[in-house]
């Protein structure tokens, strides 16, 4: 069994989770909430917009809250008595570009209620494999407001590659320049999942943090179900909460992802069984090996 790092393990905060909900599979929100909740974190969660499924499956009906509507529940969210409970905050999937104000002074105001608690915001805005041969799948506006209003708030950024390029205006297809893109974020945190690897055939997530950077590489899986960048910044959050350094969580975020992606492959699954597989989730048994990275050669 591993043991928590740094001896007893703290107790598990609250976490609040804004993003979008499907009624069926587990991506985002409804993935997301359970990984959380099965580790032990309570969930507050605020949907962004409701769908039946992901859109990958098929177009099908989207359901935004009003902007009124979602900014008077964001208000009562940030009046609350209890946001001093709250161990972090995860933001991915934005139904309309007039939620990140919104939701940006819902982010302080948690910060004001405790400045400690981490905010992770995950940019969902686009990849180089959506259907329309790469790019960003939702509108333009809404990348922006993630880019303007959100990003710089947040204490840890989990982008894919593409995304971080989109961010920066930079160009990301080698490891070297993921790690100069997210640098150049500046936020103290910078998670860039499906950064590019070294080896053949294999997906890496890169980390660039106060003590360095480092990476996690592991076997790529063809055709792998969505959601994997949800539940990556998720697991990482976590185990930042638990106390775990840097390297250590990115290894075990990665793990659980890897074995709970190869799992539901192999099962012939089209959406990650969260359910069916959740041990993977908890406690992987995928090894996944880590490496620093060096920065020297790009730093100016």
């Amino acid at each position: 069994m591993m043991q928590p790092h740094g001896g007893s393990e703290p107790a598990k905060k609250p976490i609040l989770v804004i993003t979008s909900q499907v009624v069926r599979g587990g991506i985002s929100g409804r993935g997301l909430t359970f990984a959380l909740e099965r580790i032990g974190h309570d969930v507050w969660f605020l949907p962004t917009i409701l769908l039946p499924w992901h859109p990958g499956h098929g177009m099908a009906t989207r359901i935004v809250p009003p902007t009124a509507d979602f900014d008077a529940i964001a208000e009562d969210l940030a009046a609350s008595g209890k946001l001093g409970q709250l161990g972090g905050i995860i933001t991915g999937y934005l139904g309309a570009p007039e939620q990140a104000n919104a939701i940006a002074k819902l982010v302080k105001a948690v910060k004001a209620a405790n400045p400690e608690t981490p905010y992770l915001c995950d940019p969902v805005l686009g990849d180089h494999t959506s259907a329309s041969g790469g790019g960003l799948y939702v509108p333009k506006a809404t990348a922006q407001a993630i880019r303007d209003d959100l990003v710089p708030l947040a204490d840890i950024v989990t982008p894919n590659s593409f995304e971080l390029g989109w961010l920066t205006g930079r160009e990301v297809t080698s490891e070297l320049e993921a790690l100069s893109a997210a640098r150049s974020l500046g936020n103290e945190r910078v998670l860039v999942t499906s950064s590019p690897a070294l080896r053949r055939n294999a997906i890496a997530n890169l980390l660039v943090g106060p003590k360095g950077a480092v990476a996690a590489e592991h076997a790529a899986i063809p055709n792998p179900p969505h959601g994997t960048g949800d539940l990556i910044a998720g697991l990482f959050l976590a185990g930042h909460l638990a106390g775990l350094d840097d390297e250590e969580a990115l290894k075990r975020a990665s793990a659980s992802v890897f074995e709970l992606v190869a799992r539901s492959v192999k099962k012939g699954a089209d959406e990650l069984l969260f359910a069916e597989e959740q041990q993977s989730v908890v406690q992987a048994l995928a090894l996944v090996n880590t490496r620093r990275v060096m920065e020297a050669r790009v730093r100016a």
